[in-house]
């Protein structure tokens, strides 16, 4: 099967039933149905369409602090405590697409258009790794220009860049759907997660903010882009929906039934979710009955956590600092920090963000030390480990090791590396005080034996020589 854009994947087809999951939201579960449904979740088993719509519909109070208390409990079963950080940044703006929520929209003569050369892109990298920074998520509008080959270069110019003992260990991807070359291609330049967001599940609502004769308008070219990507040998995707364009409990269900369709076609789903909120944006064009409000917010991601157990899940700073502090307990397990998403940010701008600049305006500015230190203060373990993805611990490997003995034996170990090299290489005093502090409570907890006895040994190398990226 094919659309006018290229061939599917072997299993491409749409499989958001509008209908179905638009009556699912209009019944009523009893509260036997809910305690049942968390307790399967807190069991670390996927949830079904049905189920999640069930959670959905309990709107009382006492069933929401239910859910939200459940929602933090799988999470520091499945994940522990561990924060994953990493910077998003934007390569080109360029952009064949004409989305309306968008400041990258081609009709917006408002946009200042830019495509960073090898000298710039070089330049951001290198502003990223000398504030402490291990992984990050190139950006990309929809253009010609903005090829297989393109990406893949861009990635190789990143993973080349070092600034001292640092480099950038991990690049994900944000671009356009590819074909499966396209994939291949990329993937052969040692990408981390391809992410793509289907934006809307909502088909109407799709066809209305991204217009006919675009790209973007084929609503299953899109839906099926992580498929192909999957079947090309990128065996970690990243979904997502932007909520405010349609109901968000009808978004929350479609990405479920996304996640379903990829581990039922390619028995993994997907490694990570995201849930953006709309956000001003220069030029954008928004109507605003479904925006989302912060209580809404926190039950969406509640859901997402206790519907997919073992997926990441991707809190951005588009949200305020305050908001971001309490959601990330209720099942986030990465979040960017120190974030300029203008071309050029990281080196040519200070303060104030610039809208012609970038695709929509930030709501967390702080810079990378002053998270890490309030996640520190919180209980959270910050954490650039990488190790997994290159040690092949991806796709359905990565969900056969997500368990709480796993967190224990190589995530917890390798969170306290990368957090101890933060603290010697980047800290600011107050930050490095209160991070070697978390550090010996982590060790406490950790039970005696060879493993914590090597790991108490590389980070006193770490702490007293050069010796970095020693993973477990």
């Amino acid at each position: 099967m094919s659309t006018s854009l290229g061939k599917l994947s072997a299993g491409g087809r749409d499989f958001i039933d509008e209908a179905h999951l638009h009556a699912l939201l209009g019944r009523r579960a009893e509260p036997a149905e809910i305690r049942a449904i968390l307790a399967k979740s807190l069991a670390k088993e996927p949830l079904s369409i049905d189920e999640t719509a069930a959670l959905l519909r309990a709107d009382a109070p006492e069933e929401i602090e239910t859910l939200l208390d459940a929602a933090q409990t799988l999470k520091r079963d499945v994940y522990g405590n561990r924060i994953v950080l990493f910077a998003p940044l934007y390569v080109g703006n360029e952009c064949m697409n004409d989305c309306v929520y968008c400041a990258f929209r081609r009709s917006n003569r408002l946009a200042a258009r830019r495509t960073l050369d090898a000298a710039d892109l070089r330049r951001q990298v290198e502003a990223l790794v000398a504030k402490g920074h291990k992984r990050c998520i190139l950006v990309f509008g929809e253009h010609p220009r903005y090829d297989a080959a393109f990406i893949a270069d861009c990635v190789t110019q990143v993973y080349s860049a070092r600034v001292g003992h640092g480099t950038i260990r991990r690049v994900n991807l944000n671009a356009a759907p590819l074909d499966h070359d396209g994939y291949a291609t990329v993937k052969a330049a040692g990408i981390g997660t391809y992410q793509i967001f289907q934006e809307t599940y909502h088909h109407a609502t799709y066809a209305r903010v991204h217009p006919a004769g675009t790209r973007k308008s084929d609503y299953l070219w899109r839906l099926d882009g992580v498929g192909r990507a999957m079947e090309a040998g990128c065996d970690d995707v990243g979904i997502g929906a932007l909520f405010g364009l349609y109901d968000w409990r009808f978004e929350v269900l479609g990405l479920v039934a996304h996640a379903i369709h990829l581990r039922e076609r390619h028995g993994v789903g997907p490694h990570t979710i995201s849930f953006p909120r709309l956000r001003p944006a220069l030029g954008a064009e928004v109507d605003r009955p479904h925006l989302v409000d912060d209580d809404q917010f926190k039950r969406l991601v509640a859901v997402l956590r206790l519907a997919v157990p073992y997926t990441g899940l991707i809190l951005t700073a588009r949200e305020p600092a305050a908001l971001r502090r309490e959601v990330v307990r209720l099942g986030v397990s990465q979040i960017d920090a120190g974030s300029r998403i203008e071309l050029g940010g990281y080196t040519e701008l200070e303060g104030e963000q610039q809208p012609d600049r970038e695709q929509f305006h930030l709501g967390d500015l702080r810079g990378l030390d002053e998270v890490m230190r309030e996640l520190i203060a919180d209980g959270h373990v910050p954490s650039f480990c990488t190790a997994c993805y290159r040690l092949g611990r991806t796709g359905e490997h990565f969900m056969e090791y997500a368990v709480p003995g796993f967190i224990q034996k190589l995530c917890t170990p390798n969170a306290l590396t990368t957090l101890a090299e933060y603290l010697v290489d980047y800290a600011s005093p107050p930050t490095r005080e209160a991070g070697w502090q978390l550090i010996d409570r982590e060790l406490a907890q950790l039970p005696d034996g060879s493993r914590k006895r090597e790991l108490v040994d590389r980070l006193r190398r770490i702490r007293e020589t050069d010796e970095r990226d020693l993973f477990f």
